[in-house]
């Protein structure tokens, strides 16, 4: 049984024979999603600068290969996407080239202001010179939120902020998609000019294929294959972990209804978070990763360290209520299955596309699960 999201478009068949734009396709979500996007039928277009690790999942899983085209380009040359987008004429595009890490973004805070904002403008900008219908997933980031501590999740229509400049660059991109939409693509317009702009806000987000500096799980997969600690900065610290393909089934979900004009409520920002049992702590994570594997160990580094967060937590009702997402796999599973990749890659399997088509039609035959659940429970009540 195919997927029906709640205003009727079939999620399963809509992006089949759709020319679909990724940004960001050679990182850790990109990857993972053109991977998803061409096994739903789509054509799939990749613009970005050049993978910064053989072992991530783009250069492992060969995703070059079932690639349209693949451009690398910078997403802050304005002549060049603009250019992309006039030989593409995308029907869909998922905007997720970005500086990507909070600590990074502390040594170059200039340019994580010039890549996840102006970047985002230039995009935003080819859209509206084009001027024929797309829908448009802006991919951002939980942090964008004016973070106070609190103890309850951050809903949609809460305040924007940051204190480090990764987190105020993003909240820059959402205020200028914001400002777009209101501007030239008006929400209660959609049906005439057919462009909606949507804002996506994960959790922390991990899977297999994640090489990046500075992320807890690369950090313990490179220190269980040299067979050392990991060092943990905060192992205290509170995050809504979730695996990689949650938030790609919420992007895909956005796109599915932008593309039905007849539901202008898409064109507005999401959040994507686990369910309670993804809240965990740092340690939480730690601890059930090595279970899995079944070795490693870790130290706290004792440095000092720019500041982060200490507790995050994301409101999901909007989401479920409205586009009939819901988070699919719990904390184990996510865990498991990301452990499961990873000791994959590290026993020298050469197939790690077939491992990411595997867990996209296991988590697919989930979702399939969860709707008709779901379907069951309504029909009793």
């Amino acid at each position: 049984m195919r997927r029906k999201t709640e205003k009727g478009s079939d999620f399963f068949s809509c992006f089949r024979g759709k020319n679909v734009l990724v940004t960001g396709h050679t990182g850790f979500k990109g990857a993972w999603l053109s991977v998803w996007l061409h096994g739903l039928g789509a054509n799939v277009f990749g613009y970005s600068q050049p993978p910064d690790n053989e072992k991530g999942v783009f250069q492992s899983a060969n995703v070059s290969s079932i690639l349209t085209s693949d451009v690398r380009a910078d997403i802050r040359n304005q002549e060049k996407l603009s250019n992309v987008f006039r030989d593409v004429r995308p029907d869909v595009v998922f905007h997720l080239a970005a500086q990507p890490l909070v600590r990074e973004s502390y040594a170059m805070p200039r340019e994580t202001h010039e890549v996840n904002y102006i970047g985002t403008c230039n995009l935003l900008e080819a859209v509206r010179v084009r001027n024929e219908a797309c829908a448009v997933v802006i991919v951002t980031t939980d942090k964008c939120y004016k973070n106070k501590e609190q103890v309850w999740g951050y809903r949609e229509n809460d305040r924007l902020g940051g204190h480090d400049p990764y987190s105020a660059s993003k909240a820059a991109a959402e205020i200028v998609a914001a400002s777009y939409r209101d501007s030239f693509f008006p929400v209660d317009q959609m049906h005439k000019h057919g462009i909606g702009i949507a804002t996506a806000r994960a959790g922390n987000v991990i899977g297999g294929g994640d090489w990046a500096k500075d992320r807890i799980v690369p950090d313990m997969v490179r220190s269980l294959i040299e067979k050392k600690p990991v060092d943990i900065r905060n192992p205290h610290a509170v995050r809504p972990w979730q695996h990689v393909l949650e938030p790609l089934h919420g992007y895909l979900s956005i796109a599915s209804q932008l593309l039905d004009t007849r539901f202008p409520l898409a064109s507005s920002g999401w959040n994507f978070g686990p369910g309670a049992d993804g809240h965990k702590t740092v340690g939480d994570l730690v601890s059930l990763f090595h279970e899995l594997w079944g070795d490693g160990c870790w130290e706290p580094d004792g440095l000092e360290h720019p500041h982060e967060t200490s507790f995050l937590s994301l409101a999901i009702d909007k989401a479920v209520n409205h586009l009939g997402w819901t988070p699919t796999w719990g904390f184990r599973k996510t865990v498991l299955k990301t452990v499961e990749w990873y000791r994959s890659q590290a026993e020298g399997h050469s197939l790690m596309l077939e491992s990411c088509q595997k867990d996209i039609a296991a988590f697919t035959e989930c979702i399939q699960g969860n709707s008709l659940t779901t379907l069951a429970s309504r029909n009793v009540a």
